[in-house]
């Protein structure tokens, strides 16, 4: 966003510009679900073969080093199972019960091992890898600057071109840029986590942070 605007009437007006400061950051922390599905003939049948497994699961998702603070139950479903075959009027077959977890892996080194203990110990099913940076604080802090800098480079250009002065700011506003300031998005460098269990990459973050600036000019 670029304005320039001037008040015939007076000597003074403005330039409105918007900049975008990007820092990339390797993450260390990653969020993953996993869970596990088992389908039996009866509901308490399924929940006892279910509540064996992920009580195996946890344990060594802990054993991995993953602290029980950081593993929520996010999902306890049965839903029963029905065979539609032969245009014949649905039959119940049985009971599915699923039972999924989300973990925060605080210990990147780690990820690969609780990958391989949770599938060992009976995991099904496991998705929604994602990384991220715990304590963004600082890395918005440089984009901030990043993109205050970039602003005022392209009002000095824009002045120098009109033949006018900036005297100053008149107002300053934070929107969001590249998935907003604290959001990190992932990019193409990456970074070998495990080299003894299941290979996982979590590339570099990029939090980003976009303000538009009004200048003053004279």
């Amino acid at each position: 966003m670029t304005n320039l605007s001037t008040d015939p009437g007076s000597t003074s007006g403005t330039i409105v510009v918007s900049g975008t400061g990007r820092i990339a950051v390797v993450p260390d922390v990653a969020d993953l679900r996993l869970g596990v599905t088992v389908a039996r003939p009866t509901a308490d049948t399924a929940r006892a073969e279910a509540a064996a497994a992920m009580t195996a699961i946890l344990a060594a998702i802990k054993g991995a080093g993953v602290a029980a603070p950081d593993i929520r139950t996010t999902l306890v479903s049965v839903q029963p199972r029905y065979d539609y075959r032969d245009n014949k009027p649905p039959v119940l077959t049985g009971y599915e019960l699923s039972h999924v977890v989300e973990l925060t892996i605080r210990d990147l080194a780690t990820l690969g091992g609780v990958i391989d203990g949770s599938l060992r110990a009976g995991a099904t099913s496991m998705d929604a890898l994602s990384f991220r940076v715990d304590d963004p604080t600082q890395a918005e802090r440089a984009a901030r600057l990043a993109a205050m800098a970039q602003a005022r480079s392209r009002a000095d250009v824009l002045a120098e071109a009109a033949g006018v002065a900036i005297s100053g700011v008149a107002d300053i506003v934070e929107g969001s840029g590249v998935g907003g300031p604290g959001y990190p998005q992932p990019k193409a460098a990456r970074m070998m986590l495990a080299d003894t269990a299941t290979p996982v990459e979590s590339g570099t973050t990029e939090v980003s942070v976009t303000v538009t600036v009004t200048y003053r000019i004279a």
